[in-house]
């Protein structure tokens, strides 16, 4: 008897958890993060290790750029779940935009738990496509002195090149790109489109005719060639 009262006490507490995380989560969705994020606080304070909730608040945290509270809620679903190889990303991406905005001293004390952060995720998760370009774009943006190096950045290219062709193609395009080297840019942008044939593709191509080559002309003919084989 004792065990049936257990359990009709914890089930309508169960309900109502799950009804008001669907509540969030549809506010999150539809935009209205303001409200949602009072709604996934007051979830929190019940169920302080909903992992879920977390997220989500690290997230808006982060679409408000409070990087020092992203931090906090990404570092918890680290200790909470240390197997989740996004958990790591999250907080690499998180700590990279806070070092991005402080001044020279504090982002370079940040740039080894980045880039170990981006690195676990790997080690975590050896198909995880988006730390590789948190990796790539770092090793681009580093100074040589403390790091930065293309070659590095072309190691984390190629290692895309094998999980996602239309990514390895794309990286090594911005990799040129970032060093000027339109040409080669061109050709490996022109790869990702015969592969991966999205938008993304053809746009990546598109902002390079117009913004780099100078050549307006050539960005719409790119464009118009996606629509025309879109449709």
């Amino acid at each position: 008897m004792k065990y049936l009262v257990l359990v009709y006490f914890f089930i309508p507490l169960l309900v109502t958890a799950q009804s008001d995380f669907a509540k969030a989560e549809k506010l999150y969705q539809q935009g209205q993060i303001a409200e949602s994020k009072i709604v996934f606080e007051t979830i929190l304070k019940e169920n302080p290790n909903h992992l879920k909730t977390i997220e989500y608040l690290g997230d808006i945290e982060g679409k408000s750029k409070n990087w020092n509270s992203t931090i906090f809620y990404y570092e918890q679903l680290k200790k909470l779940k240390p197997t989740e190889a996004n958990y790591y990303y999250k907080y690499g991406g998180a700590l990279g935009m806070k070092a991005k905005e402080s001044n020279k001293f504090i982002a370079l004390r940040m740039i080894g738990d980045i880039k170990s952060s981006f690195e676990k995720a790997i080690q975590l998760n050896p198909k995880h496509i988006d730390a590789r370009w948190a990796l790539i774009e770092l090793y681009l943006q580093l100074p040589a002195i403390i790091g930065g190096s293309e070659s590095k950045a072309m190691r984390y290219s190629n290692e895309l090149l094998k999980i996602s062709p239309v990514d390895g193609y794309l990286s090594r395009g911005y990799i040129a790109e970032y060093s000027g080297r339109y040409s080669e840019a061109e050709k490996q942008y022109k790869a990702a489109i015969e592969v991966g044939k999205s938008k993304n593709c053809y746009q990546k191509l598109s902002d390079l005719y117009k913004n780099k080559m100078k050549q307006p002309e050539k960005a719409k003919l790119v464009l118009q060639e996606f629509e025309r084989k879109k449709g």
